[in-house]
């Protein structure tokens, strides 16, 4: 019995994010970033152990994707695959990455960074790279992320889309 009641109060609290995805997809929205990242408290009504859970569960999905594209890589060139992939992103524990993003998210400049390219960063402070090298990343992942964000508003996120995957599927050819 507890158990299903579990279930239904996982549900009734996960069913508002993705209804809100759907809202944030006809924005025009395809990555999460810092403005998602501290929405998720709010959903939560403050609920501490709902927020993490929450947010390690957005992190989960981002390893495991990362994994997914890293083995389909791996199996064509192992090299390129490893050259790819090379940056840790399992340096912290779960629970230290979503505090350490919560703080990377504090400053307001970092808002329309990536969670997935914030994660990158945080790792690249806990490993103690150095400031030089994570600025450059910062400004990096700023300039793509603002092209990204005008080349949607302008075509469109489905045209863009689609004229990346024919660009992709014509190197396959």
């Amino acid at each position: 019995m507890k158990s299903i009641l579990m279930k239904i109060v996982l549900l009734s609290i996960l069913f508002p994010f993705v209804l809100s995805s759907q809202i944030l997809e006809k924005q025009n929205k395809l990555l999460w970033d810092g403005t998602d990242w501290e929405q998720v408290v709010k959903r939560v009504e403050g609920n501490p152990e709902m927020t993490y859970r929450i947010k390690s569960a957005y992190l989960t999905g981002i390893l495991d994707g990362r994994l997914y594209y890293y083995l389909k890589a791996w199996g064509e060139k192992q090299a390129f695959a490893d050259s790819l992939y090379g940056d840790r992103v399992d340096y912290l524990t779960p629970r230290e990455t979503v505090r350490q993003l919560d703080r990377f998210y504090d400053d307001p400049l970092m808002d329309f960074v990536p969670v997935v390219s914030a994660m990158i960063i945080v790792h690249m402070q806990a490993e103690q790279i150095s400031q030089k090298v994570i600025d450059q990343y910062v400004a990096q992942t700023k300039y793509w992320i603002n092209q990204l964000t005008l080349d949607m508003q302008s075509r469109g996120m489905h045209e863009l889309l689609k004229e990346k995957q024919e660009k992709h599927s014509n190197i396959k050819k």
